[in-house]
Formats: C-alpha cells, sequence, structure tokens
C-alpha cells in the first residue's frame, strides 16, 4: 500500500488481490445469508425453473388450466401431510407414522359412520380427536421418556397400521356404501370448476391449513417457541420455555393435521382403503426437504412444504407427459432430495 501527495491511500499489488479476494468472499457469504433468511428462495426458484423447462419439453399441455389443477389435485394429500410433518422437522424430530396415523383416523371416521350408523359429523369429531392422541402418545414418548423421535414414530407407526388393519380388517369401505351412509365424508371431493381448471375442496383445504399454520409459527409466542426449540433446545429451556409442553402440542397439532387429511383423502380417493397412501411418510418428508426445511431443526419456513409438495407433482407430471418411464421419475426425485439437503448443508455451513 503506498500514499501519494495529495491523495489517499492506495492498493498496490498483494494488497489489491487480497481486497479482490475479500471482495467475493462478502458477494458468497451475502448470497448465502439471503437463503439462509429466506429459505422459500430455493424451492421458489426450482418450481419456477421445473415449469419453464416442462413447458418446453411438453409444450402448451402442460401448461393447460385442467394439468394445473390436477396436479394441485394429486399433491393435496400429501402436501397436508407435509405441513404436519413439517411441524416436527422444525422442532429438530421426525414423524414416521403421519401417514399410519391419516389412515388410522379415516378408518376410524369410515367405521363409525358406515358400519356402526354414528352420524358422519360425529365420526370426523371423533377421528380427529384420535389423530390428537396419537399425536399426544408421540409426544410424551418423546418428552416423558426421552427417546429418540426417529426411534419412537417408527414404533408408533407399527402400532397404529396394525391397528388399522385390525379395525378394518384388511378390506376397503366402498364408494357406493359411503354415499348411502355418510356422503359428508366425501365432501373434500367436491370440485369448482373455474375457466377449465377443476379446484378441488381438498386442494383449498390445503392451503388453508399452510396459510394457518404459516399465522401460528410467524405470528404467535407459540411459533417462535417452536423455532427456538429446534434451534436449541437447552437454550430454549433456559430462556423460559416450557419445551415439554410445547413438543407436546406440536405432535398432538400435527396428529389434528393428519386426521384432517384421512378425512380429505376419503374425497380424495372416493373410498377407504388401509392400503392407501402407504408411501406418505417418505412422500411427506421429500416435500418438506426440497422445500427447503432443515432437517436439523431450527430454520425454514412450512410454506416452503407447500412448494416441495407442488416441485415433485410437477416433475412427476412433466416427465410423465414427455413419456419418461415411472422409473426415472423416481430416479429425478431421489436427486432432487439429495441436492436439497446439499444445498441446506452449505447454507448451514458457510452461513454461521
Amino acid at each position: 500500500m503506498t500514499t501519494k501527495p495529495g491523495y489517499e491511500q492506495v492498493l498496490d499489488g498483494s494488497d489489491t488481490q487480497v481486497a479482490r479476494f475479500e471482495t467475493r468472499h462478502t458477494l458468497l457469504k451475502r448470497v448465502q445469508h439471503i437463503l439462509h433468511n429466506n429459505p422459500t428462495f430455493v424451492p421458489v426458484i426450482v418450481l419456477i425453473l421445473s415449469l419453464a423447462v416442462f413447458w418446453i419439453i411438453a409444450g402448451g399441455r402442460f401448461f393447460s388450466a385442467f394439468n394445473l389443477s390436477l396436479i394441485m389435485q394429486q399433491v393435496s394429500i400429501i402436501g397436508i401431510l407435509a405441513a404436519a410433518q413439517s411441524l416436527i422437522i422444525i422442532t429438530a424430530g421426525i414423524d414416521l407414522s403421519v401417514a399410519a396415523i391419516m389412515i388410522l383416523m379415516s378408518v376410524i371416521m369410515g367405521n363409525l359412520a358406515v358400519h356402526m350408523g354414528v352420524p358422519a359429523p360425529i365420526a370426523i369429531i371423533v377421528g380427529c380427536a384420535g389423530g390428537m392422541l396419537a399425536g399426544a402418545m408421540n409426544g410424551l414418548l418423546i418428552t416423558k421418556i426421552k427417546l429418540p423421535p426417529f426411534i419412537t414414530t417408527l414404533g408408533t407407526w407399527s402400532i397404529f397400521f396394525a391397528l388399522n388393519l385390525w379395525l378394518s380388517g384388511a378390506q376397503s369401505i366402498r364408494s357406493q356404501d359411503i354415499d348411502e351412509h355418510a356422503g359428508l365424508l366425501k365432501f373434500f371431493g367436491n370440485a369448482v370448476n373455474i375457466g377449465g381448471a377443476r379446484i378441488t375442496f381438498g386442494v383449498i383445504l390445503m392451503i388453508l391449513i399452510f396459510i394457518v399454520l404459516w399465522y401460528m409459527l410467524n405470528k404467535t409466542a407459540w411459533g417462535r417457541h417452536v423455532y427456538a426449540i429446534g434451534d436449541d433446545m437447552e437454550a430454549a429451556e433456559m430462556s423460559g420455555i416450557r419445551t415439554e409442553r410445547t413438543l407436546v402440542s406440536v405432535y398432538m397439532l400435527a396428529g389434528l393435521v393428519c386426521a384432517i387429511a384421512g378425512w380429505a383423502s376419503i374425497g380424495r380417493v372416493g373410498s377407504i382403503s388401509p392400503q392407501s397412501f402407504y408411501e406418505g411418510n417418505l412422500q411427506s418428508i421429500t416435500a418438506v426437504v426440497i422445500g427447503g426445511i432443515s432437517l436439523f431443526g431450527g430454520r425454514g419456513s412450512i410454506m416452503g412444504a407447500l412448494f416441495g409438495a407442488l416441485i415433485v407433482g410437477v416433475f412427476q407430471s412433466g416427465l410423465r407427459m414427455a413419456g419418461v418411464d415411472v422409473l426415472w421419475q423416481v430416479f429425478a426425485i431421489g436427486w432432487l432430495i439429495i441436492i436439497a439437503v446439499a444445498i441446506d448443508q452449505w447454507i448451514r455451513r458457510v452461513s454461521a
């Protein structure tokens, strides 16, 4: 560094190179901080790029109102499950029982309303209460007995699935029987037609659930406590947050959302099957991960899970229209998961 008469200090030689390196480093850090503070940006960008690519590949058919609304219908149930899964993952946990809870509650609703003659509204209320009870069971095992969430929910997945098969006798409840005894159970299968698009009430329900949960997580003290627990549970306890009570409430709310998904699934499928949405656990986790919610907890917007579910739906629809075999569709989704986790690790490492 030199100083010329009448001038400020001037960088020269190695000083210039260091300054140039620091400028590049600062720019990179700036981008990573933006992504760290706005984790939904990544899935939104991926969704926009996916739409553009499949518009080029599949042409106007892909962007037809009917096809786009069909994608929304196809992801509606997994999207609701992803909302429940997001609540758990934000607390640095994971729930492998979400799909089992959903199916079990749909079977309970069906058995009560169709086979036992219970009025459909009461059957739905019982199913929702059962979902909260199942979530409370997960939460209490994790908080009181200190079991890891992965092991706990893996065990309760088996319990709930066995109960599902026992209550249903491994038999489906037919659409005709539901129509005859409890048509309300298929309410979310109804739709409105808007400009060639067929929007089911299940799609509207999914969007409303995400809006409500986003508000709860971002505009209430409870939501701030949930993020604090996911970021650092010990620090949250030291700051006066009742971590155990909050965690149990998170699992109960997730169970309620799963039960609502069970009701919506009846309208989506048209019947009640103990085998439906069997892969819902992995699909919900896929949507959450692709949506930019960190598996390490404490970071990410629940809206990202909605975009993650839509990305999966867009990929499946676009690849199907392009004539790609189902095997390679699964292959592509697998790479999406790996890339999403790699981006999350990159953001966490550099933004720390």
